[in-house]
């Protein structure tokens, strides 16, 4: 019944929070560092990563529409889309600035994605705390209960016990007194005693 409480590291609640940051900011310095080795200003890796980003976005759009759309899907390919995006300005661009302004706009749209899948699993993770919250006092509730129950038996039966032994040592104690006679006894419809049966048979 008692469950186990496993303390989360700071680095595991940290992680998730930091993953937009890094995850853009590896792009942007990626892309910067292809820019120094030959990316600036060339159209050909222009128009590829253009036509990868755009690539990307369509795959989005798809897995985010009809039934069978999969939001993960959707939210992973519109991420790709942004990141080969940023990766496509930072690379061709000569300063930094609009590299730097595509990466606060990408990583701003990064955590308002995220922002919406951590309050579902904030939600989820509530619930299921107060549901094995709740299951938990139930199953305390019956075993107090239980606890009760079998501690009545028990006291039940002691007493049937001190009772018997009580009546038990009455009868002995009946039997030992001067003038007892089992037949008188018999005559009123009083329970015949075992051992006075053993008497007369010892006297027969």
């Amino acid at each position: 019944m008692n469950e186990q409480i496993v303390a989360r590291h700071w680095l595991a609640i940290i992680a998730p929070k930091a993953a937009p940051a890094v995850a853009t900011s590896t792009v942007l310095i990626l892309a910067r560092i292809w820019n120094a080795n030959g990316a600036q200003h060339s159209l050909g890796n222009a128009v590829l990563m253009t036509a990868l980003s755009l690539a990307a976005g369509a795959a989005g759009v798809c897995a985010s529409i009809g039934r069978a759309g999969d939001p993960v899907i959707a939210g992973s390919a519109f991420a790709a889309s942004g990141g080969l995006a940023l990766a496509g300005v930072a690379g061709y661009a000569d300063g930094l600035s609009l590299p730097l302004l595509l990466w606060v706009l990408t990583t701003a749209i990064a955590y308002g994605l995220a922002a919406r899948y951590w309050r579902t699993d904030r939600r989820e993770r509530v619930a299921y705390e107060r549901h094995v919250s709740d299951r938990r006092e139930e199953r305390a509730h019956i075993e107090r209960v239980e606890t009760i129950r079998g501690t009545t038996q028990i006291e039940v039966a002691r007493t049937g016990a001190a009772y018997a032994e009580q009546l038990a040592q009455a009868l002995i104690t009946r039997a030992a007194l001067p003038g007892f006679d089992p037949g008188a006894l018999e005559a009123v419809g009083l329970p015949q005693l075992p051992f006075a049966d053993s008497s007369k048979e010892n006297r027969a």
